[in-house]
């Protein structure tokens, strides 16, 4: 079995936990409830992506950078009226995993790639109900355009490739599981 299937299948129970967790209808049924999901997911990949070093990834997934999700949420808010300063300052995610190696490293970032097959779902809907597109307000959720399964398929790649070894396969397992438990806390609050 590939790594990329390993965590699929060790983390499919904690990703359908977080679906029934967090009412996506809701958070995206209007303009408030949408920012306030916004500003949730930014502190989220704002405390994770401070923990994940790009050199961990520098032989092992080299656009790392390219896939950072951070910026794409900081362009959401702005385009959504939040300024810059205010971005900033919103509360952020203290409770995501550690990431000291790579393979733990892939383990969290699995999560926030995946995130992009979920986008690439509940962009249409925001696009409809909210009038929200790429360019405006939607980029997270757009993340790669056209490319996302071409991105998807060359993470999985990359994932295989590191954590051939069952020890790395299982901190990367072990770390998303980690991830999507976190994920699931910091945003069990429901939008108002």
């Amino acid at each position: 079995m590939s790594t990329m299937a390993h965590l699929r299948s060790v983390t499919w129970p904690v990703h359908q936990q977080l679906e029934k967790r967090i009412d996506v209808k809701r958070r995206f049924s209007s303009h408030a409830a949408y920012l306030r999901h916004l500003e949730k997911m930014w502190g989220f990949c704002a405390g994770l992506e401070s923990r994940i070093d790009d050199e961990l990834f520098a032989d092992a997934l080299p656009d790392y950078g390219r896939r950072r999700k951070l910026p794409l949420l900081s362009s959401d808010l702005a385009s959504l009226g939040v300024a810059p300063s205010a971005i900033g300052r919103l509360p952020r995610c203290e409770t995501v995993p550690a990431c000291p190696d790579t393979a733990t490293a892939f383990g969290c970032a699995y999560v926030l790639e995946g995130a992009t097959l979920g986008g690439r779902t509940l962009l249409p809907v925001v696009e409809a109900r909210l009038g929200l597109s790429a360019g405006n307000g939607a980029a997270f959720l757009a993340s790669y355009g056209t490319a996302v399964t071409a991105m998807w398929q060359a993470f999985g790649s990359a994932l295989d490739r590191w954590c051939e070894d069952p020890a790395r396969r299982d901190q990367a397992a072990s770390a998303a599981v980690a991830t999507f438990d976190s994920l699931g806390d910091w945003l069990a609050d429901p939008p108002r």
